[in-house]
């Protein structure tokens, strides 16, 4: 099958999501910068979650770039990974809202790791059409960086529940493991 339109797909359904959560980010009322401090939670919520979005959007468009087509399972796989990808204007907000509460911290982990885990679904079946020789499958290797962030992940989410400081801490560095687009697919295209 083409791959075309699960591009397209994918990318509106991504530029969905970012719209979805910067409408959740409500001007308050007042005039003051002082009324400005209490959603500095929700803002720096917002910031974490449009790069982990983006972060998907590069790497998702880079690993499609090195594949010939997909097929019907790619299609479902690609719709798990969209999902994990809808909830995370939810976990957000109720994150932000709550000003990094235990549970919706550990939440916003729980739905970024699944996130990682569809990702990571998603390329396995790329790798398993494209064949283990195929520039896909040679990027990813063993893919250390995903189990990793696996591993952050659930780390994190125990974590939010003794020091949410330290789970967000934990999210922040995973982002900054993964802002650059994935290099082993840009090194594959550029030889």
């Amino acid at each position: 099958m083409n791959k075309g339109r699960l591009e397209a797909f994918s990318d509106g359904v991504i530029a969905i999501i970012i719209t979805i959560m910067v409408l959740e980010l409500r001007p308050p009322h007042g005039t003051e910068l002082s009324t400005l401090r209490p959603l500095i939670p929700v803002f720096l919520s917002y910031v974490l979650s449009f790069v982990y979005v983006a972060i998907y959007w590069n790497n998702h468009h880079h690993m499609l770039q090195v594949v010939k087509g997909v097929t019907g399972g790619v299609l479902w796989a690609n719709l798990h990974l969209l999902f994990w990808l809808s909830i995370i204007p939810f976990a957000t907000a109720w994150m932000g809202e709550n000003h990094w509460a235990r549970a919706p911290v550990a939440l916003y982990g729980a739905v970024l790791l699944m996130n990682g885990l569809a990702y990571s679904i998603l390329a396995r079946l790329l790798i398993r059409r494209e064949g283990p020789g195929s520039t896909l499958a040679t990027a990813f290797g063993r893919d250390v960086k995903g189990l990793a962030s696996v591993a952050l992940y659930t780390a994190g989410i125990a974590a939010a529940f003794a020091n949410p400081a330290v789970s967000l801490s934990i999210y922040v560095f995973v982002a900054l493991m993964w802002v650059v687009p994935d290099l082993r697919i840009e090194r594959r295209l550029q030889t």
